[in-house]
């Protein structure tokens, strides 16, 4: 595999092996007597050796369309992570409020206990001062030769056999004696209400505080899972990113070589154009100095090469970074205000500001070569689509399987340039291939 210094180091020479070619093309129009202006052929590869080149790069190209997927499927697997945390984060919280409000229950019933408990009491004490009075009734009652049974039986039993023991009993008490009689019974009632409130307290009370220690336990499971989630997310996190980071140099360094008897035979190729654009200035000098016209030659009339053009698109992205995105923004001439979209783009005032949204800064990037319509989809069909495998420096890159929502200009060497989205700027970074189009899109040929 090519290194990033072999890489470079290739450019390199190649830039200046061009740069040797332009030389010699002056040195030819100018003065035909001179040698061997053009240098000499870089290396040119045999049919053989590029028909292997193709296979390795479909091969490779199959090989980074699996590794593409497999990108795809660790980020979708992050993403999916991050939501169990969150989800179980959320429930370890409903647990503790449920555990909270338990709480708060088993304390009112609580309360309710101990109020049921003091009724019981004091009711037990009015009952004691209502048998008191009893007693003391039944001891002055004997004194005076009075029916006690009679009043024994009007005091426990509503037999009509009693009607009788009840008129003498009647007859022998007094007022304040009869409502000493009435207390007591009304005691007794009350006691046997009070106490079944305080049993009815008591359970409740129980029941709470075992639902609230349930709770508890369920807010304790909850959140410790919760935690163990995140703890293991985090490494799986980490997993994930060294697997991207990984999948992602593959795929760069597979872009890389499928290029480089191409680039070989291009080079070749431009330096065979070049070499009988010499012969052609020298051939045309010569009839003319023969017609002794001497002097002047004739204008080349060359137009600009492919890789000159791409650097001038580079170099016109390049020299929009830092503008404002505005969504909608941007033509031909640069930077223009944005426009409202009811949305997101309005919530961050890109109608107000001046700068590009990402077909807007390719439309600006291209407008030497070629004019673009203001949406990234129908740029994706503006000229030849390449596998993503073999895109290189000057292609377009998009992103959207379900629907195309954006684009950017590949730098070469896993770098793009591309304006991202509102709130942010126009900006060089690294290639991004979740949910990345399998073919680029290229306008320079």
């Amino acid at each position: 595999m090519e290194t990033v210094t072999t890489q470079s180091s290739t450019h390199a020479r190649g830039r200046r092996w061009l740069a040797a070619l332009a030389v010699g093309v002056v040195l030819a129009a100018g003065h035909p007597a001179v040698g061997q202006a053009v240098p000499p052929p870089p290396p040119n590869p045999s049919d053989e050796e590029l028909k292997s080149s193709r296979w390795q790069a479909r091969k490779r190209a199959g090989e980074v369309g699996e590794l593409t997927n497999r990108l795809a499927w660790a980020t979708a697997r992050l993403n999916r992570l991050r939501d169990e945390v969150a989800r179980k984060q959320e429930l370890a919280n409903k647990a503790r409020v449920d555990a909270q409000r338990a709480k708060e229950k088993a304390a009112e019933a609580k309360r309710e206990a101990k109020n049921a408990r003091n009724a019981s009491r004091a009711a037990a004490r009015k009952l004691a001062m209502a048998e008191q009075a009893k007693d003391e009734f039944v001891a002055g009652s004997y004194r005076q030769g009075s029916t006690i049974g009679g009043l024994s039986a009007y005091l426990s039993s509503d037999n009509p056999g009693e009607v009788l023991a009840r008129a003498q009993v009647l007859s022998a008490v007094s007022a304040s004696q009869l409502d000493a009689i009435e207390k007591l019974k009304k005691a007794r009632i009350a006691k046997a209400n009070a106490d079944a409130a305080a049993r009815k307290a008591l359970q409740v009370a129980e029941q709470r505080k075992a639902e609230a220690e349930e709770a508890e336990r369920a807010a304790q499971a909850a959140f410790t899972e919760a935690v163990e989630a995140r703890k293991s997310q985090y490494s799986r996190t980490a997993e994930l990113q060294a697997e991207k980071q990984r999948v992602a140099t593959l795929l760069w360094r597979a872009q890389q070589k499928v290029r480089g008897l191409e680039n070989q035979r291009q080079r070749y190729e431009e330096w065979l154009a070049a070499k009988r654009r010499e012969e052609q200035l020298k051939a045309r000098q010569a009839a003319l100095n023969a017609a002794g016209n001497g002097g002047g030659a004739a204008p080349s009339g060359s137009s600009k090469s492919s890789n000159a053009l791409i650097e001038e698109v580079v170099a016109r992205a390049m020299s929009q970074i830092g503008v404002p995105y505005a969504w909608g923004g941007g033509n031909a001439n640069g930077p223009t205000y944005g426009i409202r979209d009811g949305g997101i783009a309005d919530a961050y005032g890109d109608y107000k500001k001046i700068g590009f949204d990402c077909s807007g800064l390719m439309i600006y990037a291209f407008a030497k070569v070629k004019p673009l319509p203001h949406y990234s989809g129908y740029q994706y069909h503006a000229g030849r689509q390449v596998p993503l495998s073999q895109a290189r420096r000057g292609d377009m890159l998009f992103w959207g399987r379900n629907g195309i929502h954006h684009v950017a200009l590949y730098l070469g060497n896993g770098q793009m340039i591309e304006a991202p989205q509102s709130g942010m700027h126009v900006r060089v970074t690294s290639v991004r291939y979740d949910d990345i189009l399998p073919y680029a899109t290229r306008l320079i040929e």
